[in-house]
């Protein structure tokens, strides 16, 4: 962990008591108004942050390097003289299993015992923690794949919200980028398949609008899947993806899932004879080429990206790629996407705390993230509180092929369209 070391120990023990003995609702602590001193997590010295992260599951999917990313950005902002001299303590994330209860509990405990000032990053298919960290007035930021990232004043996605509610906009960076594969959108029907859960509706509420808004005919959109166990027969599955275009196969078959149902619903379609493109937003991970039977499974699909390729010659993709080193002791391991999830969350809320200025307090930390913008980032440019309504706009895909990915369609921001 990166605790750094407290001299004052007494002070920091007397601290720790009003601590205790106090709400950590609205973020401070009994002080004077304005004082970082009063604000939970925060003492001369130091901000302190949590995360959750979806380390296991029912389905051994896991996105447990999600903490690495986090700790490689928190690390550089350390080694750069942390936030306006105060040093990041980082006490890592808790896993919450893909559990409800377990995110919630994972909240209340990061808060209410560890005194965090902020969560990031949470990384997990279930956020029924956001509103106790929306009450408690808790900076927490993530990938916006949940609704719970779209219009709560604390909650920030690190690529913006990518599930609006009506009135919102969609990325439509999944839809064009299928399109220039396909040659068009005109003409060409897609299916959309999601897990039977709140995330999976929403998905299939989201790209069926996206998909028909690029001009696409959606021909099949069904969050059908349960979402507890990986299914062992896909046959009626398939029987009706491939009979939802008119009685024919749809042109593409876009999956709205995790590697394990990605792997058992893509070599049952290969296996039926299926020959349309392939796609899913979660299997760009090099350790999947491991194994011949998840390499097979997943050869030729084409993985949505919403950030810079590993692949890319972005000089931004280099440092990532060297603070991912540092923080993994100096040796090269396989880089995924969970670390730059992780990653991209650490650094927005270091890039907002670092424009809050030196008294460092949630209001002072809130009132700059109302008008923080940046450019050329490894997720483009961001902004907000619009990232809290809409998405940042781009991404990018890519192709696992002969055992390697590959771009095909590169890094670029789209003009997004309304959600009704």
């Amino acid at each position: 962990m990166l605790r750094p070391i407290r001299a004052l120990a007494a002070a920091a023990a007397a601290l720790a008591l009003v601590c205790a003995c106090n709400s950590a609702s609205g973020g401070s602590l009994p002080g004077k108004p304005g004082d970082a001193a009063a604000t939970r997590g925060v003492s001369a010295g130091s901000i302190k942050v949590g995360g959750i992260v979806s380390m296991t599951s029912a389905s051994g999917y896991s996105k447990k390097d999600t903490d690495l990313g986090a700790r490689a950005r928190y690390l550089r902002a350390n080694a750069e003289g942390g936030i306006n001299g105060r040093t990041i303590d980082y006490i890592g994330a808790e896993d919450d299993g893909q559990d409800p209860g377990k995110n919630l509990a994972a909240a209340r405990k990061l808060v209410q015992q560890d005194k965090v000032f902020a969560v990031a990053p949470m990384s997990s298919v279930t956020f029924s923690g956001a509103d106790f960290l929306e009450q408690e007035k808790v900076p927490t930021f993530g990938w916006g794949t949940l609704p719970s990232f779209c219009g709560p004043q604390y909650i920030y996605g690190f690529n913006g919200c990518l599930v609006p509610s009506p009135g919102g906009t969609l990325n439509q960076t999944w839809p064009e980028g299928i399109g220039q594969v396909l040659g068009g959108a005109k003409g060409k029907s897609v299916a959309i398949i999601a897990n039977d859960s709140d995330a999976g509706k929403f998905g299939i509420r989201t790209f069926q609008q996206g998909f028909a808004g690029a001009g696409f005919e959606v021909a099949y959109a069904k969050a059908s899947v349960p979402a507890t166990a990986v299914p062992s027969d896909w046959s009626a599955y398939v029987k009706d993806i491939l009979a939802s275009d008119g009685g024919e196969a749809p042109d593409a078959v876009v999956s709205v899932m995790q590697t394990p149902n990605n792997i058992g619903l893509f070599t049952a379609l290969k296996r039926a004879g299926y020959r349309g493109l392939l796609s899913d937003p979660t299997d760009y991970d090099p350790a999947l080429l491991a194994k011949d039977t998840t390499r097979q499974a997943l050869d030729g699909v084409y993985v949505l990206l919403q950030f810079e390729p590993f692949e890319s010659a972005n000089p931004r993709m280099d440092q990532f790629k060297a603070d991912i080193k540092a923080a993994s002791g100096g040796r090269e391991v396989p880089l995924n996407m969970h670390m730059l999830t992780g990653y991209m969350s650490a650094d927005l809320f270091v890039s907002i705390a670092l424009k809050a200025g030196k008294d460092l307090t949630v209001a002072h930390f809130q009132n700059a993230a109302r008008s923080f913008s940046d450019t050329g980032t490894l997720v483009g440019d961001r902004a907000e509180p619009k990232g809290q309504k809409e998405s940042f706009g781009c991404g990018a895909l890519v192709r696992l092929k002969d055992g390697a990915y590959e771009v095909s369609v590169p890094f670029k921001c789209y003009e997004p369209v309304p959600f009704k």
